[in-house]
């Protein structure tokens, strides 16, 4: 009776330490890192980082607030959204339509010249965005007066009209605050910054 009480306890202390040894190599869930920062799964902070740029692509700038640290909005949601989005200018009727006393010229033949075209009122046509990816996840140390935090490219095209498409990379430092992951610095990676191990540390620490 002895030696099978014996034999299950000692079974059970294998199995304890075994469960321990596991949970320590349980990746980034189990090891707070950045700054003290409980580290996510690398796919919460791509989500994250992808909601944001298809935000700002669209120019929702609401969404993208609100995906924004509090350093980064610099007030509220709505003061932010308010600061980053761009009025359509209001035409002037005085400039879009003829006066009733104003008679264009007119040749010999009688004909009129062709109106000239002139620039929209809503400014000049937006270039169309690709599908934004986003991947490359790597912890990114404190900066100036950016915490620490964990880095994620995300790359997307862009093409004008009458020109090539072209890409655009960029690197997003994402930090923790109240429970959630928010966009705390975005900075375009520049070609001098994809010759590095990590193109994204090299352009949230500015090189």
């Amino acid at each position: 009776m002895m030696r099978k009480t014996t034999a299950a306890v000692l079974a059970a202390g294998i199995l304890t330490l075994a469960g321990c040894s596991s949970d320590g190599d349980g990746g980034k869930d189990s090891n707070p890192s950045a700054g003290g920062q409980q580290a996510p799964k690398d796919d919460a902070l791509v989500k994250v980082a992808k909601r944001y740029q298809e935000a700002a692509n669209r120019d929702d700038w609401k969404a993208a607030c609100g995906l924004s640290s509090s350093r980064l909005r610099g007030g509220t949601v709505e003061e932010c959204a308010d600061r980053l989005t761009v009025d359509e200018p209001t035409p002037d009727p005085s400039e879009s339509s003829p006066s009733p006393s104003f008679s264009p010229p007119t040749y010999a033949d009688g004909s009129t010249p062709e109106p000239i075209a002139s620039r929209t009122p809503t400014g000049p046509d937006r270039a169309d965005t690709g599908p934004v990816s986003a991947s490359d996840v790597v912890e990114v140390s404190a900066v100036e007066d950016h915490p620490a935090g964990y880095g994620v490219l995300v790359t997307y095209t862009v093409k004008w009209p009458g020109k090539d498409a072209t890409t655009t990379r960029r690197a997003l430092r994402l930090v923790q605050q109240g429970g959630a992951w928010l966009v705390d610095q975005h900075e375009d990676v520049q070609e001098g910054d994809m010759g590095h191990g990590s193109p994204v540390r090299a352009a949230l620490s500015g090189g």
